[in-house]
């Protein structure tokens, strides 16, 4: 067995959509050993930071919370598409010849995972895309930038998405992920009545360990 963690280090220098300086996240040191005989600091950061989830709340008004995300969906088979070779969003006619199947979780690898900066022309699912992946009745998605979308007018990648009971996950780190089936883990802070959460993803390749 072999664990991958997925996940972007939560750091002030990270990448963050748009390059907006209020979405940077701040660690503040509030104690400190030895003076303190601890060491202790705080977090302040949006929720959409990195590697999270989207609740669908985050699109739609009478969306359900991040509480009420079904963890049994984010430990998973899953599968990893290497969609590298791309240069503008997803769409529909990258996806049919990939034999998709309902109900599974769906991974895609892109050029978003070799940049290191945001970058506005970020690789992203394109409106088709995510319809055909609703009709396709797949379980969740996740994408290695961090937003399914480019700030379409009217959210169609979204609401196609998460208006359907498919799950998002964002901001993945899957440079170093070759194409294949995995095991996801990917669960989400517990945060009630929020519209996303934070996440802890990994890859496990192989059988996981029995009790």
């Amino acid at each position: 067995m072999r664990i991958i963690d997925i996940s972007m280090p939560i750091r002030r220098d990270m990448p963050v959509y748009k390059n907006r300086i209020e979405k940077r996240p701040e660690r503040t040191v509030e104690r400190r050993l030895p003076e303190d005989s601890v060491n202790e600091s705080r977090i302040r950061m949006n929720l959409h930071t990195g590697t999270h989830i989207d609740a669908p709340f985050h699109m739609m008004e009478d969306g359900w919370t991040s509480e009420k995300l079904p963890l049994e969906k984010f430990i998973t088979p899953c599968r990893v598409l290497d969609l590298t070779s791309l240069q503008d969003g997803i769409t529909r006619e990258d996806l049919v010849g990939y034999d998709i199947k309902p109900g599974e979780f769906l991974l895609f690898k892109t050029r978003n995972s070799y940049d290191e900066v945001f970058r506005d022309d970020f690789i992203y699912i394109k409106a088709d895309a995510a319809g055909y992946l609703r009709d396709m009745g797949i379980k969740g998605v996740g994408i290695d930038a961090l937003g399914v979308e480019r700030d379409q007018p009217g959210h169609e990648t979204h609401l196609a998405l998460l208006g359907n009971g498919i799950m998002v996950l964002e901001g993945l780190a899957l440079k170093d992920v070759a194409e294949g089936r995995y095991v996801l883990i990917a669960l989400p802070l517990l945060i009630p009545g929020a519209d996303g959460a934070p996440a802890r993803a990994v890859l496990v390749e192989g059988t996981l360990p029995s009790a």
